[in-house]
C-alpha cells in the first residue's frame, strides 16, 4: 500500500523523485521523505502528512543528487510521525532504506539487533532492514550486504536501498510490486508504472525473489543467491495524460467522467471487430465444457463486480458464487479441477487476493484473473489472464475500474455460458450486445446530467444512506454504499431490497434516503421494498428511466437512459458515484486520498 521510487540518472533526481510521489500517493499520504546521494553523503528529508508536506520543506531547504529514493507512506506499524517515516537509516546514516509490504519477523530480527547494540528511533518492521544491511556491510560490497540481509527477512517486501558513496540502487521484491522504468538516460524504480509514466513507457516487472542494482549507465537483475535472470522489457499501452488531473479538482470525477472512454476500450477488447459477437480468448472450448462451477474472489469494489457476474452466471443456468478474498482461504467452498476460480483485482497486487488465488490453485482449481495491470503478480500466478484496458486509475474509491470489471465479466459469463455444460446462452444474445456497444453514449448522458448534484445538497444533512436493489441492482447497491462511506464519511449501507423488512427497516427514520435501482428486472418488487420504507417516513430516490412506474410513486428521482436490464445497473452506478463525489464535495471531504484507506493493498 505504500508507494516506493527510486531515480538514478547523471543529473538531479529530486523533482522525478518527488513527482513520482505525488503520483503514488493514492498508495499512501499518511508520511512522505526521501534520500539523495550528492557525493557528499545521503540527504535524508521526511514529513508527516501528505506529498505536498515535504515539498513544502524542499522549498525551505534544498536538497539534490543524481541518486535518488522515496517513500510515502500508509501506516501498519506505528503511528504516522516523522520519526516512523520512510526512508530509515543506520546508526550512521550511510545507508537509507525504503520499503512496502511487511517484515513478518522484525520482532525477533529487532531483539537480535537490539543485543548487539543497535538503538532504534521509530515503532516500524522496516527499520530492522537498514540495520541489518549494516550489520553485513563492509564498506567494500554493497549488494552482498543488501542481499545477504533481505535473504533474511520473512513476509512481503519490496524494498530500496541507497549506500553512501555509491551512485545506486539496490531492490529487491517478494510478494511486492516493484517495477523498473528504463529511458535513454535515467532509470527508475517504483511500486507503480504511473509514478514514471511521463517520463518513459519501456517497463521491466521485477519477479519474486529478484534482486536489482541500478546504476547510471546500466541495471543487472539477479536472484538473491546472485544468480544473472533475463527480465524482459515491456511497453506499457497508458496515455500519460491519465495520470494528470488537468482542469479537474479531484481524480475521481475525472475518472467518473472518463468512463465512456475506458469502457470504450474494455467492451471493444472483447467483441469481434465487427461488435457482433463476444470475443473473449481465455481457455479453450474443451477446457471450459469441464468446468462444473464458477468462484469469484475479490476484495471491496472488485467483490462487488464479482457479486454482478456471478449473478449474471446464475441466470444462465451457471452455478456460481463470490467469495470476499480475505475470508477465501478459511470459509470457501471445496474446489476441484471442475471449479473455474476468477480472481478479480484492479492492480494485480491484493495481498488477499493473491491469497485466495494460491489455495485455488493448490486444492486443483483453475484460475482465471481479471486485472488492469498486465505484468502485475496476479498474471504470474494465473492460468489466464484477462485484461479490462481501464487505464490507470488513480482515486483511491475505485469509479472507472469497476464499470469495465463488470462489463468485463458479464461478457466472460456469456462466453462461459456458451461452452459449459449447465449454460444456457442468453435468450437476448443481439440485445444484450446491442446495448454494451450502446453503453459508452448511455453513460455519457448520466455524467451530462445535473441531478445527482442537486440530489446530493438536498439530502446532505441527513443521518443515513440506503441503498437497495435486486439481482444485479443488489451488488450495485452495495457499491454504491460502499463509494459513499468511502469518500463521505457517512453512514451507508446496501441491502438486498427483499431484506429491509428483515432488520434494517428498523434503522429507517425520516432522515435515511433510501436509492432504490431499478434495472427492468424484478423492478415491482424492488419497488413494493421501497415502499416499506416509504411508509416509515423515509424519501425514497428511485434510480430509473423516464417513464418508469415508480416515479409517480417516489420521491425523488435520478434518471437513467433506457438499456437493456443487464447494463441498467452499471448506469446506475455511475449516478450514485456521483452523487457520493457531490455530497463528499460539499463536506469539504479529502475525496482523493479518503482517511484511513490506500488504493492498492499489499498487506493481508
Amino acid at each position: 500500500m505504500c508507494g516506493i521510487v527510486g531515480r538514478v540518472g547523471d543529473d538531479e533526481a529530486v523533482e522525478r523523485v518527488v513527482a513520482g510521489l505525488e503520483n503514488l500517493e493514492y498508495r499512501g499520504y499518511d508520511s512522505a521523505g526521501l534520500a539523495l546521494q550528492n557525493g557528499a553523503g545521503l540527504e535524508v528529508r521526511k514529513s508527516t502528512g501528505k506529498v505536498q508536506e515535504l515539498k513544502d520543506q524542499l522549498t525551505v531547504e534544498s536538497a539534490d543528487g543524481n541518486v535518488g529514493i522515496g517513500h510515502t507512506r500508509w501506516s501498519t506499524h506505528g503511528a504516522p510521525t516523522e520519526e516512523n517515516a520512510h526512508p530509515h537509516t543506520n546508526e550512521t546514516g550511510d545507508i537509507a532504506v525504503v520499503h512496502n509490504g511487511i517484515v513478518e519477523n522484525h520482532s525477533s530480527l529487532r531483539r537480535r539487533l537490539e543485543r548487539e547494540g543497535v538503538e532504534f528511533t521509530s515503532d516500524t518492521d522496516t527499520e530492522v532492514i537498514p540495520h541489518l544491511v549494516d550489520h553485513y556491510y563492509d564498506g567494500v560490497d554493497p549488494k552482498w550486504a543488501f542481499t545477504r540481509a533481505v535473504r533474511e527477512l520473512e513476509g512481503s517486501y519490496a524494498v530500496a536501498a541507497m549506500f553512501d558513496g555509491e551512485d545506486a540502487v539496490f531492490a529487491a521484491r517478494q510478494g511486492s510490486p516493484l517495477v523498473l522504468g528504463i529511458d535513454e538516460d535515467q532509470y527508475f524504480l517504483a511500486s507503480d508504472v504511473s509514478a514514471f509514466l511521463e517520463y518513459t513507457d519501456e517497463v521491466v516487472y521485477l519477479e519474486d525473489g529478484d534482486v536489482a542494482t541500478v546504476r547510471p549507465e546500466i541495471v543487472t537483475v539477479t536472484t538473491v543467491e546472485g544468480r544473472p535472470v533475463d527480465r524482459s522489457v515491456e511497453s506499457v499501452d497508458w496515455n500519460p495524460e491519465e495520470v494528470n488531473k488537468g482542469a479537474y479538482d479531484h481524480y475521481m470525477l475525472k475518472e467518473i467522467e472518463s468512463q465512456p472512454y475506458s469502457l470504450t476500450n474494455s467492451i471493444e477488447s472483447h467483441l469481434t471487430d465487427a461488435g457482433d459477437a463476444i470475443d473473449v480468448d481465455v481457455f479453450d472450448p474443451a477446457t471450459i465444457a469441464g468446468f462444473e462451477e464458477v468462484q469469484f474472489v475479490a476484495c471491496g469494489t472488485s467483490y462487488h463486480a464479482g457479486l454482478y457476474a456471478a449473478n449474471v452466471l446464475n441466470e444462465a443456468g451457471i452455478r456460481a458464487r463470490a467469495f470476499r478474498a480475505s475470508e477465501y482461504q478459511v470459509a470457501a467452498d471445496p474446489v476441484s479441477e471442475e471449479t473455474l476460480v476468477v480472481a478479480v483485482t484492479q492492480s494485480g497486487e491484493t495481498a488477499d487476493t493473491l491469497g485466495a488465488m494460491r489455495t485455488a490453485s493448490s486444492a486443483g482449481a483453475h484460475v482465471l484473473t481479471v486485472t488492469n495491470v498486465a505484468g502485475s503478480t496476479a498474471v504470474r500466478t494465473a492460468d489466464e489472464s484477462l485484461f479490462i484496458h481501464a487505464g490507470p486509475e488513480i482515486g483511491v474509491a475505485a469509479t472507472k475500474t469497476f464499470s469495465s470489471q463488470a462489463v468485463t465479466l458479464s461478457l466472460l459469463a456469456q462466453h462461459l455460458a456458451e461452452y459449459m455444460e449447465s449454460g444456457t446462452p442468453h435468450p437476448e444474445l443481439d440485445a444484450v450486445l446491442d446495448g454494451v456497444r450502446s453503453l459508452p453514449g448511455d453513460l455519457q448522458r448520466v455524467v451530462d446530467s445535473e441531478s445527482a448534484s442537486m440530489l446530493a445538497n438536498y439530502y446532505l444533512d441527513s443521518d443515513a444512506f440506503f441503498f437497495i436493489g435486486r439481482g444485479l441492482g443488489y451488488s450495485v447497491a452495495q457499491e454504491a454504499a460502499l463509494k459513499f462511506k468511502e469518500i463521505t464519511y457517512e453512514h451507508a449501507e446496501g441491502f438486498a431490497s427483499g431484506e429491509l423488512k428483515h432488520g434494517p427497516l428498523a434503522m429507517v427514520t425520516p432522515r435515511t434516503p433510501v436509492f432504490a435501482i431499478f434495472t427492468g428486472s424484478h423492478d415491482e418488487k424492488t419497488l413494493m421494498n421501497a415502499k416499506e420504507a416509504q411508509t416509515r417516513g423515509a424519501d425514497v430516490v428511485a434510480v430509473a428511466p423516464d417513464g418508469h412506474p415508480a416515479i409517480d410513486e417516489t420521491d425523488a428521482h435520478l434518471p437513467l437512459p433506457e438499456t437493456h436490464p443487464m447494463w441498467a445497473g452499471l448506469l446506475a452506478n455511475v449516478q450514485l458515484q456521483l452523487l457520493s463525489y457531490h455530497a463528499a464535495n460539499e463536506l469539504g471531504r479529502s475525496i482523493d486520498k479518503p482517511r484511513n484507506l490506500a488504493k492498492s493493498v499489499t498487506v493481508e
